[in-house]
């Protein structure tokens, strides 16, 4: 991945999507592209200059550099363009990631990361004794701020939790949200670390084939259909939310740790690396640690508005 020079003619950098080569592989000569995204991740507004001349408040912004096309899913296009043919929205809804409306969904205090410990091993499971291994609980038996149990899925642990609507309090909490009122998700994950499943860990969700060609398996949620997934916000408190205006509906899940994880270590020593996790009982270091760091996008499919939920996956080495 590189940037190109944007400093002088505008230039199309254009790639096919994973269908769009393997339709293009078919050489029956039927394809043809009928859709395509547009997107603006690369570009900074602020740099917007109001008090220059109208010729010079938006070239540095236009002079931005652009990142060369790239065909990674879960990475390209982030931030995409969206057609609205109203003209009389002040406001359009957003999703961010809620780590606020309880402890278990907090990130972890120091990585700033969700951490997802991968075997019984080390989410230390039956939680009756403090050991230098003890990552994942405290001295009481309590779940350390930031860490999902990948293995056990019990229903305990911690969890993750994005929540949709208009962050403006122009907007008055409760009011309606006309057009793209958020009933669907779309989760993508790297197949080969884990999987999606319910808070109480009772559910696996169904990826439905949708793995690409880079182990991206991408997950869509209905409100309607997926109800221990997508639920209605209705609450009017401002404690633990992050949605200050107008609140649509919210998404919630766990991460179960992939059986590659679990029972091997090829893919720490291919893509991760090791370090020290602190034990939270006495704050000292604990046995050294395997990780493998990733994110999980969450993407709103009415607003298309996407947020990175940074993940580490841990297994004690």
């Amino acid at each position: 991945m590189s940037f190109q020079d944007n400093s002088g003619d505008i230039i199309f950098d254009i790639v096919l999507t994973d269908e769009g080569r393997r339709r293009l592989a078919k050489g029956d000569g039927t394809f043809n592209i009928v859709q395509f995204a547009l997107g603006d991740d690369e570009i900074n507004y602020e740099l917007y200059d109001a008090n220059a001349s109208a010729a010079q408040q938006d070239l540095e912004i236009l002079q931005t550099p652009v990142l060369e096309a790239f065909t990674n899913n879960i990475a390209s296009c982030r931030s995409k363009l969206v057609i609205n043919p109203r003209n009389d929205l002040l406001y359009l809804p957003v999703v961010k990631l809620n780590n606020q409306v309880e402890s278990l969904t907090k990130l972890h205090a120091t990585l700033n990361q969700y951490v997802v410990a991968v075997d019984s091993a080390t989410e230390d499971s039956n939680k009756s004794t403090v050991a230098t291994t003890h990552v994942a609980f405290d001295s009481q038996g309590l779940l350390v701020q930031g860490f999902l149990l990948g293995f056990s899925l019990d229903g305990a642990g911690g969890y993750i939790r994005v929540d949709a609507g208009i962050d403006n309090s122009a907007v008055p909490i409760g009011s309606a949200i006309p057009d793209r009122n958020e009933s669907q998700y779309m989760v993508e994950i790297d197949n080969r670390l884990g999987r999606i499943v319910s808070v109480d860990g009772l559910t696996r969700a169904s990826a439905g084939g949708r793995i690409d060609d880079d182990n991206v398996a991408t997950y869509i949620f209905s409100q309607n259909r997926d109800t221990k997934f997508v639920k209605n916000n209705s609450s009017t408190s401002l404690v633990g939310q992050v949605i200050d205006g107008a609140r649509s509906t919210y998404l919630e899940f766990k991460i179960e740790s992939s059986l590659d994880l679990r029972q091997s270590n090829f893919l720490f020593q291919r893509f991760g690396g090791q370090a020290s996790m602190v034990n939270a009982a006495n704050a000292t270091p604990a046995n050294n640690v395997r990780f493998i760091d990733s994110i999980v996008k969450v993407t709103g499919m009415n607003s298309g508005y996407s947020v990175n939920v940074p993940v580490r996956f841990v297994k004690l080495a």
